[in-house]
C-alpha cells in the first residue's frame, strides 16, 4: 500500500491535534475537538479553504497604514518593526487555516530579508504576494516572485543587464527555488541569467513617490538565443525583443525547469521536511515523495492538491511521524499561545499595546534563533537545511530560552499595554471532560498538549510529584469540588491555580513538549 493512500479512520483527539500542530501553528483543545470525528480528507479540505486577506499593518502614532506612503528614512526602523510584528500576529491568528503556515514556508523558501532589502513597504508587499499564492499555482508563484521588487533587490535582479550579467538570482532560482543542486550546470546558470536581464524595480527608497513599481527595459535585455545543457534536453529559449520579451522568455524558462520531473520532487521534499519529517528514507522517497510529485505535475503544479494529499495520507498519521521533529521557535511560542487561547491586543483599537505584545514575542523567537523576516542567508533558517535539520533548534542556550518563554507566560511576566499576557490555568482545565479526577485531568491535557504519548509512569509522576506532591489523589478531587461549590472563594481558587501552574510549568520544560 502506498504511503500516500488515504487515512480511512475518523480522526481521534491525538491525530486531530497532530494535524493542527503541523498544518497550522497550533490549536486550542476546543479547536482540536472540532476536528475529532472528521475524515482526514474533510479535515484537510477545511484547513485548506480560502481565507480573506488581512488588513495591512498600522502605524500606532497615526492609526493609519504606511505601506502606501513614500519611503521614509526617519520612520524606517519603526515601520520595519511594525511589519515584523504584524506578521508574527498573523501567524498566531492562523488557527483556522493552513495558509499562514504555508506563507511562512514560502517566505523561508523564497527568502527575502529586511537586512538586505531595508524597506518595510517592499517586504509587506512581498508577504502579501506569498500569501496570495501560498495555496495556488507554483508556476505562477515562481514567475511573480522573480519579478517582485523585494526579490529583485535581495538577489540583484535589478542590476542584471545585457553585457553586465548578474548570475545571483539565476543560480538560486535553480538551486534553491525550483529543481535543486545537481540538476543543472554552470552554463545553465549563465543562460538563465541572460534570460532574466532587463528587469528592475523603480522608486526604491524614494521619499517623494508612494508607488512601488517594476518595469522591464527592452534596451537592457539580452536578445540573443539562450542554449541550455543536456540537463534541460539542450533546450533553446529564443531571444526576443520589445516590451513583452521579458515576460515571454521568463515563462519559457520556468516552463523548461518545471518540465523536469525532478522539479516536482524537489518541492515535495521541501514540503515534506517542513510539514512531516526531516528524514526522507528510501521508502519515503519511493512510496510518498514520488506519488506526491506526480500529483503536483498532473495538477499543473497546483499547491493545494499536493497539501490535501499529504494531510490526508496514512503516512502523515503514522506513529513514526507524530513527534518526529523538534518544534521551531514559531511552533513553540505561537503554539503555546494558541493552546491557551491567549489573546493579543487589537491592532486597530490598541496599536501601542499590540506592538508591545508582538515585539515581546519577536524577541523570544529571535533568542531561540528564528528572527522573523531576517533569515541569516538565502538558504533560510539553518534548521531547515543543515544536515541534522530540526536538531539545530536545540542547544544549551536555546533550550533555556524556551523554558524562559514558557515560565514568563505561566508567571504573568510576559506583558503588553501594562498588563500581563498569561492564561488562567483553572479556566483552561474547566473545559476538559472531568477535571475533578487527577488521572483523567493529566491524560486529557497530555492528549492535546503533547505530540508523543507519555508513559503511565511519567503521568503518575506528573500527578503525584508535580500536581499534588505528597498528597493522596482523592485530595485533588475534594479540592476541585470545593472550588466548584464555592467558586467565589479566592483562597480555594488560588490553591488550585498554584498547583495547575506548577503542572504546566513542568510540562512546558519536558523534552516531549519540544517535539511536534
Amino acid at each position: 500500500m502506498s504511503l500516500l493512500s488515504v487515512y480511512a479512520s475518523p480522526l481521534d483527539v491525538r491525530r486531530a491535534a497532530h494535524l493542527l500542530r503541523r498544518a497550522t501553528f497550533g490549536a486550542s483543545p476546543e479547536r482540536i475537538r472540532e476536528f475529532v470525528g472528521l475524515t482526514a480528507e474533510a479535515a484537510a479540505q477545511r484547513l485548506l479553504a480560502n481565507t480573506a486577506a488581512p488588513p495591512p499593518p498600522l502605524d500606532p502614532t497615526t492609526r493609519q497604514t504606511f505601506v502606501n506612503l513614500p519611503f521614509s528614512n526617519a520612520e524606517q526602523g519603526r515601520w520595519q518593526n511594525y511589519v515584523k510584528g504584524w506578521w508574527v500576529a498573523r501567524m498566531q491568528q492562523a488557527e483556522s487555516a493552513a495558509i499562514e503556515k504555508m506563507t511562512a514556508f514560502w517566505q523561508n523558501h523564497f527568502v527575502v530579508s529586511f537586512a538586505v532589502v531595508n524597506d518595510a513597504r517592499y517586504v509587506y508587499r512581498y508577504l502579501a504576494l506569498l500569501r496570495q499564492h501560498a495555496l495556488g499555482n507554483f508556476r505562477t508563484l515562481l514567475i511573480e516572485v522573480t519579478k517582485d521588487p523585494a526579490m529583485l533587490r535581495y538577489l540583484n535582479g535589478n542590476s542584471n543587464t545585457a553585457g553586465r550579467v548578474n548570475e545571483n538570482y539565476a543560480r538560486e532560482l535553480q538551486e534553491l527555488f525550483s529543481i535543486g543542486r545537481g540538476n543543472y550546470t554552470e552554463a545553465d546558470v549563465r543562460a538563465a541569467a541572460r534570460v532574466l536581464t532587463g528587469w528592475r524595480d523603480l522608486y526604491y527608497r524614494n521619499e517623494q513617490r508612494a508607488d512601488i513599481a517594476v518595469e522591464f527595459r527592452p534596451a537592457r535585455h539580452d536578445t540573443t538565443n539562450k542554449t541550455f545543457s543536456a540537463s534541460y534536453q539542450n533546450t533553446v529559449i529564443r531571444g526576443r525583443t520589445g516590451p513583452n520579451a521579458g515576460n515571454e522568455e521568463l515563462a519559457d524558462l520556468i516552463d523548461m525547469i518545471l518540465r523536469q520531473p525532478e522539479a516536482a520532487r524537489f518541492i515535495c521534499r521541501k514540503l515534506y521536511r517542513w510539514l512531516v519529517n526531516h528524514d526522507i528514507t528510501p521508502a519515503v522517497e519511493t512510496d510518498f515523495i514520488e506519488p506526491l510529485a506526480q500529483v503536483f505535475r498532473q495538477s499543473g503544479y497546483e499547491i493545494r492538491p499536493v497539501l490535501a494529499a499529504l494531510f490526508a495520507s496514512t503516512h502523515f498519521y503514522s506513529e513514526s511521524v507524530r513527534g518526529a521533529v523538534i518544534k521551531s521557535p514559531f511552533d513553540l511560542t505561537l503554539g503555546t499561545l494558541q493552546y491557551f487561547n491567549v489573546s493579543m491586543p487589537d491592532m486597530a483599537q490598541q496599536p501601542a499595546a499590540f506592538y508591545e505584545y508582538t515585539d515581546n514575542l519577536r524577541r523570544r523567537n529571535r533568542e531561540q534563533q528564528q528572527d522573523v523576516l531576517d533569515q541569516p542567508t538565502v538558504f533560510g533558517y539553518p534548521a531547515y537545511y543543515e544536515t541534522d535539520y530540526y536538531k539545530v533548534w536545540i542547544n544549551a542556550t536555546t533550550l533555556s530560552m524556551r523554558g524562559y518563554f514558557s515560565d514568563t507566560l505561566v508567571n504573568g511576566t510576559f506583558r503588553a499595554g501594562g498588563r500581563p499576557i498569561t492564561f488562567d490555568s483553572v479556566e483552561t482545565v474547566k473545559r476538559l471532560p472531568d477535571p475533578s479526577d487527577a488521572v483523567k485531568l493529566v491524560d486529557d491535557i497530555c492528549a492535546t498538549l503533547m505530540a508523543v504519548d507519555l508513559t503511565r509512569q511519567q503521568k503518575n509522576f506528573l500527578i503525584d510529584q508535580v500536581l499534588i506532591p505528597g498528597l493522596p489523589r482523592y485530595e485533588w478531587t475534594y479540592e476541585w469540588q470545593g472550588h466548584v461549590s464555592d467558586p467565589n472563594n479566592a483562597a480555594k481558587r488560588m490553591s488550585l491555580k498554584m498547583k495547575l501552574d506548577n503542572l504546566f510549568r513542568f510540562l512546558f520544560r519536558m523534552a516531549e513538549y519540544q517535539m511536534c
